[in-house]
């Protein structure tokens, strides 16, 4: 245990030199709404949830949106950046070779999924974006970004999730105007989707 707090103090220490304002908060927040969904989560988890965003607190280290084309290269490319530096921090503190594993997969897929236990922190953080960062990326970028960004993240979310993050008010009437865009929006691609598979099986 004394390894564990050892490397979740370096994890700590990092992640609050992001230049990120709203990174330190978001770590906590995805590690809160991690436990609402999974209580019993174990320690490789609860690291996980904390420190899947490391990458961007290391300015010489972090991956750069400009030099992706594509958004969700850019993600997965962030994810395995902030898995490879999470390895090096838990060798350092003398981590089993299991846990540090264990939070090297969760943590690189945590963008995209695949697992049950990887599905459920990939919903907590994104819903941990909807409840702490979306006012502060929407004061960073106009409108059409952030609508960009929540469809993006919407669309990502379990239909529980969803119900969630559905019940979020914000402060900013715009915020929440753009919100329920972006959800009635999503809705309707998701319609739109099940018609064209129904449609192919069909054919």
């Amino acid at each position: 245990m004394k390894n564990i707090n050892s490397a979740k103090k370096k994890i700590d220490q990092i992640i609050k030199k992001s230049s990120v304002p709203e990174d330190y908060v978001h770590s906590e927040n995805t590690l809160d709404w991690l436990l609402k969904l999974k209580p019993n989560a174990d320690e490789s988890l609860k690291i996980a949830a904390l420190s899947h965003d490391i990458e961007r607190a290391i300015e010489k280290r972090k991956v750069r949106r400009k030099d992706y084309k594509d958004y969700d290269a850019f993600k997965d490319a962030h994810a395995l950046n902030s898995a490879m530096i999470l390895a090096e921090i838990m060798q350092e503190c003398n981590l089993s070779k299991k846990m540090i594993d264990e939070v090297y997969f969760l943590v690189s897929h945590h963008e995209t999924g695949g697992t049950k236990l990887v599905d459920i922190l990939k919903d907590a953080d994104s819903i941990s974006f909807f409840d702490v960062n979306l006012p502060l990326y929407f004061a960073r970028n106009d409108l059409k970004e952030t609508k960009r960004r929540c469809l993006w993240g919407y669309q990502r979310l379990s239909d529980k999730g969803k119900s969630i993050v559905a019940g979020f008010n914000y402060q900013n009437k715009e915020l929440n105007a753009l919100m329920r865009v972006c959800i009635e929006e999503s809705e309707r691609l998701k319609e739109g989707s099940k018609i064209r598979n129904s449609n192919s099986a069909d054919i």
